[in-house]
């Protein structure tokens, strides 16, 4: 499945339309990166019952897979504190576990962009080595940093698996370095640090997130009523702002046209 779909939530949740990537079939370890970075409820952070989805048609793709949810959070309240809150216990059946990001073993990944924004290479987990798929489900939202839109989908929920201790700033909670010298020139290195291995990704568009300034849990809820899911992270997030009725995220592009040399080498 290289198409991207959108799929009305109802029928996300209630039917079998969604088909896990095909790395997921034969796969050992399935890590899935949800955005559970802070301890709000949707659209802040994925709804359980399209987490829950993806988990169950992952059981049902590969009954003997370990499924990993890896997260890191963005708040001072802890990852199973948020879990907690949220719901996410309810998820964690036999084979289904939840590990901290920020407690992980880490390793540099090397930065395949031609022309890197600013790292050249990226600290993250050893365990994105070790697993045989990975998918990133995410919400989405609208942020606004130094007066222009943000979006925040598949690509961007990976901020979360960067540890904090390495990537802080002013705040101990938050990745403050991750946002110089501006969040899309940075997606750049995060796509071709560890968003290339990523094979799948879903966008939770129920409802949109819409906040006036930067801050990404304190703002507005908008029905959109739709799941966005397929296997190439660039082109799910391209469809989500379709959907969300959002201009297209201004980091694609740049992405694709790097992605573009590498493949013309």
């Amino acid at each position: 499945m290289n198409s991207v779909r959108a799929t009305r939530t109802e029928d996300f949740i209630k039917t079998s339309v969604y088909a896990p990537p095909k790395a997921a079939a034969g796969a050992k370890r399935i890590l899935v990166k949800p955005n559970l970075g802070y301890p709000v409820g949707p659209p802040v952070t994925v709804s359980m019952a399209v987490l829950g989805k993806v988990i169950q048609r992952l059981r049902e793709a590969n009954s003997g897979a370990e499924i990993l949810i890896v997260e890191g959070v963005c708040s001072k309240v802890s990852l199973s504190k948020i879990a907690e809150k949220n719901g996410l216990p309810a998820l964690l059946t036999d084979g289904v576990r939840l590990l901290n990001a920020d407690e992980l073993d880490c390793v540099e990944y090397p930065n395949l962009s031609p022309a890197p924004a600013r790292f050249k290479s990226m600290l993250a987990p050893k365990l994105l080595q070790e697993v045989d798929c990975r998918i990133s489900v995410s919400a989405f939202k609208k942020t606004h940093l130094k007066g222009k839109p943000l979006i925040s989908a598949s690509l961007k929920n990976l901020y979360g698996l960067f540890p904090r201790e390495k990537y802080k700033a002013r705040s101990p909670n938050s990745r403050g370095q991750l946002h110089r010298p501006s969040v899309p020139l940075v997606l750049q290195d995060v796509y071709f640090t560890i968003g290339h291995l990523f094979e799948g990704g879903v966008v939770d568009c129920t409802n949109k997130f819409v906040s006036a300034d930067w801050k990404p849990d304190k703002g507005k809820s908008v029905a959109v009523g739709k799941v966005i899911w397929g296997e190439n992270l660039l082109q799910v997030d391209r469809m989500a702002c379709e959907v969300g009725g959002e201009a297209e995220a201004d980091y694609l592009v740049p992405i694709e046209q790097l992605d573009l040399k590498i493949s013309s080498r």
